[in-house]
């Protein structure tokens, strides 16, 4: 497969108030997360802000394909370390959270055995305890590791600090692949949510899809990608999250305005999916979804180990001039062939932005099932 890929969900950083573009390299593939989304109160006013196993029930069963920019929001379950900086004290310049061992993509759960999830909590903890030894408890991992630390006093503000950057959320801009009638699940995205810093995909706590318009796109150019702009209601959610996975993000919509009337299609097998012509749904302006002209080239061997199950190219002249193929913002977007639905589009080559790469359906159905399953018992 060709090196450089991207995934294709667009993410802003809220968690430390200041929105940066980063890009986290890790193995041979780019995820990369754009600040360009803006979240509406609804008043018209804005502000910055591994494979599945496959069930044999998911293919041949009908779901409703999407393909509708929506806004996510997610709250992680701890605060994820993303960087150390050093804090100017008495002592001097000093850095608790590395010293103790803490490291970039720990996910602190407890300190003195007070559960945090937000970064407010553990500002409070850090000044009660003023300066007085914590004991700390973080996932590293699958593994679970402890250690201590003191907290020092900031020359500049009094404030104890450990000089450590933490996030405990995230938001942005992605689309909604497919709606199950028979359960009330959703899946979008076809991959996860990672961290733009660690890229270690973002622990759940909670979090919403809201209604969203596209406002403008960034055409995307080979070494460019490109990316839609869109704006999103902060309080008007649509649906809740219970999962964030390798093959998608998936919840229950709470409000089923957007699917009333809309004719379910079946889940292709895998058997079934071909290389040769197909379509995907995309919303690319406002909140339209418009079907556009693709190929699918190659469809990759079960068991490779990888969620990009397919390769497709962009040959829609109407997408190729408004977007210069696949980007940013379009994970998610479903696949059809033959009135099937086989996948959603995940990945775009960052050379060649008239490529990518895409899940198979019946693959992130299976694992919405997973998911749905294990949050209702």
């Amino acid at each position: 497969m060709p090196s450089h890929t991207i995934l294709i969900i667009m993410a802003i950083r809220i968690a430390i108030i200041t929105a940066v573009v980063c890009m986290a390299i890790y193995g041979f593939h780019v995820p990369v997360y754009s600040a360009s989304v803006t979240a509406s109160t609804g008043s018209g006013q804005s502000s910055s802000i591994s494979a599945v196993p496959v069930k044999a029930a998911a293919a041949g069963r009908e779901v409703i394909a999407l393909g509708r920019a929506v806004g996510i929001k997610m709250f992680s379950d701890g605060v994820i370390v993303v960087g150390f900086s050093e804090v100017s004290s008495e002592s001097g310049d000093l850095s608790p959270a590395k010293d103790c061992g803490l490291k970039e993509g720990d996910i602190i759960t407890h300190i003195n055995s007070q559960e945090v999830d937000t970064i407010e909590q553990v500002q409070e903890i850090l000044q009660t305890c003023a300066g007085d030894e914590m004991s700390i408890r973080a996932l590293r991992g699958e593994k679970q590791v402890q250690m201590t630390a003191q907290a020092v006093k900031c020359s500049a503000d009094g404030a104890y600090k450990m000089g450590a950057w933490i996030r405990d959320s995230m938001a942005g801009i992605g689309t909604l692949t497919f709606y199950d009638p028979n359960s009330g699940a959703f899946g979008a995205l076809g991959h996860g949510i990672n961290d733009v810093d660690t890229a270690k995909l973002m622990p759940l706590q909670s979090g919403s899809i809201m209604y969203a318009e596209v406002t403008d796109v960034k055409r995307g150019a080979s070494g460019t990608p490109g990316e839609l702009h869109g704006a999103f209601q902060v309080n008007n959610d649509l649906g809740e999250l219970c999962a964030n996975t390798g093959s998608g993000i998936f919840g229950t919509l709470t409000d089923e305005s957007m699917v009333a009337g809309q004719t379910p299609v079946q889940v292709a097998a895998r058997s079934e999916v071909k290389t040769g012509s197909a379509v995907i749904l995309s919303n690319i302006a406002g909140d339209t979804v418009e079907e556009y002209q693709v190929e699918i080239t190659h469809v990759y061997p079960a068991g490779s180990g990888d969620t990009r199950d397919l390769m497709i190219r962009v040959t829609d002249q109407r997408l190729l001039d408004a977007t210069g193929g696949i980007v940013q913002g379009m994970s998610g977007s479903p696949i059809l062939q033959n009135g099937k639905l086989v996948g959603a589009v995940t990945h775009v080559l960052v050379n060649n932005p008239t490529e990518g790469y895409g899940i198979l359906a019946e693959n992130m159905l299976a694992a919405a099932d997973t998911q749905i399953t294990a949050k209702a018992s």
